[in-house]
């Protein structure tokens, strides 16, 4: 099974559970990747060593834009509205906690870069 097949089958619940468990998937993704992205991004100023809070980054990066996939994915193939018990307001809640895990880890990816060059710039 490709990983676009696993995508769509996980956004469409067809796998693992009902229309919600979708958009559950989706929020769940979401905010691991904030969760992470905020973490890496409150010890990137704090670090020496770039090379943890470069990975953790991109880490954040990864999983946000999963997230977001699997929202925009449940979001297009979601019967009915709002209130229909489909999980599509879960799917767009997914869909900003995704981006905002991506702007956090590029984020904490520009920070750990310029910790290194800093002082570089600045004479020292």
């Amino acid at each position: 099974m490709s990983v676009s097949a696993v995508l769509v089958a996980a956004a469409e619940g067809g796998i693992i559970g009902d229309g919600r468990t979708g958009a559950n998937l989706a929020l769940g993704a979401g905010a691991l990747g904030l969760a992470i992205g905020w973490s890496v991004l409150a010890r990137a100023g704090r670090r020496v060593g770039a090379g943890g809070a470069r990975t953790g980054a991109m880490a954040a990066v990864a999983v946000g834009v999963v997230g977001m996939v699997l929202a925009v994915l449940h979001l297009a193939t979601a019967d009915g509205g709002p209130g229909t018990g489909n999980g599509l307001v879960g799917a767009v809640v997914a869909v900003p906690l995704g981006l905002g895990a991506v702007l956090l880890g590029r984020r904490a990816l520009g920070r750990g870069r310029g910790v290194g060059r800093s002082a570089d710039r600045m004479g020292a």
